[in-house]
């Protein structure tokens, strides 16, 4: 039975992580609801998070090089304002790192006192709510190459709050994408290539924790892994095709329904 939860445990993952509506706080209902508990449900999180980082590298791996590429030249040959590649390399790194630091110096943190279906609930049915008010207002102009530090800065600052399990990192950085007036599929691209050192880190972080191995099946983590890949690649395509011909109100009712879903479960049935 394990090995069909984790498979399914993966492919909630790879489809949840791309859409707007909360890896980590489905994982946090998936726990919840089939009592799957392992020796170390985070580190087995962890490792799910890690098959969709192969998703991005393997789905934008054109755009990774081309980062990687301008990087390094800018460290060569400073050029941000006529060399795209090298911009954009900054413009991640620069959206990367507030996320980043909270993540090291928060992590507990909120493992402590978000990582609850309660507090999924509240951060989906909020979420959700921002999600119709972004829609209403935003300007969607802007491809990746008009966008600036400024822009690039507040989608970082922002991703911190995907922390919360429930919040969405997909979700509150294509919101914060669309407040600098960045098309809805452009501000998806860039909500999902700044994904992947935030992943990397994390899954690092854990990975070498020798404790975290303590007890661990590796075929239930292997299973996860690979159905986590695979439907996170699935997910990608599809939000960015979804995107440039639709808006995000569908997530936003979703998200509404799930919430309160949940509140009503906890209300009646408890834990």
């Amino acid at each position: 039975m394990n090995y069909i939860l984790a498979a399914f445990a993966g492919i909630l993952q790879g489809i949840t992580e791309f859409l707007p509506i909360s890896s980590s706080g489905h994982l946090v209902i998936f726990h919840d609801l089939f009592k799957f508990n392992l020796p170390n449900d985070l580190f087995f999180d962890v490792v799910l998070h890690l098959g969709t980082l192969v998703a991005i590298i393997v789905f934008f791996y054109r755009d990774i090089e081309k980062i990687i590429r301008g990087f390094f030249s800018s460290l060569a040959n400073w050029n941000l304002k006529n060399n795209f590649n090298q911009r954009l390399a900054w413009l991640v790194i620069l959206a990367t790192i507030p996320a980043a630091l909270a993540g090291y110096f928060l992590e507990d943190f909120i493992n402590r006192y978000f990582r609850s279906a309660f507090s999924v609930a509240i951060m989906l049915i909020v979420v959700g709510l921002i999600f119709f008010i972004s829609e209403k207002y935003a300007k969607r102009q802007k491809d990746l190459q008009a966008m600036n530090f400024r822009d690039a800065i507040i989608v970082g600052l922002l991703q911190i709050f995907a922390l919360i399990p429930g919040v969405s990192r997909s979700g509150i950085t294509i919101i914060a994408g669309l407040g600098r007036k960045l098309k809805r599929e452009e501000a998806a691209r860039f909500s999902f290539l700044i994904s992947a050192p935030i992943i990397f880190g994390a899954g690092l972080k854990t990975m070498f924790n020798i404790d975290n191995w303590a007890g661990a099946n590796l075929a239930v983590l292997v299973l996860g892994f690979i159905s986590s890949a695979v439907f996170g690649y699935l997910a990608i395509r599809f939000m960015i095709q979804y995107l440039s011909r639709h808006s995000l109100n569908a997530f936003a009712w979703y998200r509404l329904i799930i919430g309160c879903l949940v509140l009503a479960a906890l209300l009646f049935f408890g834990r």
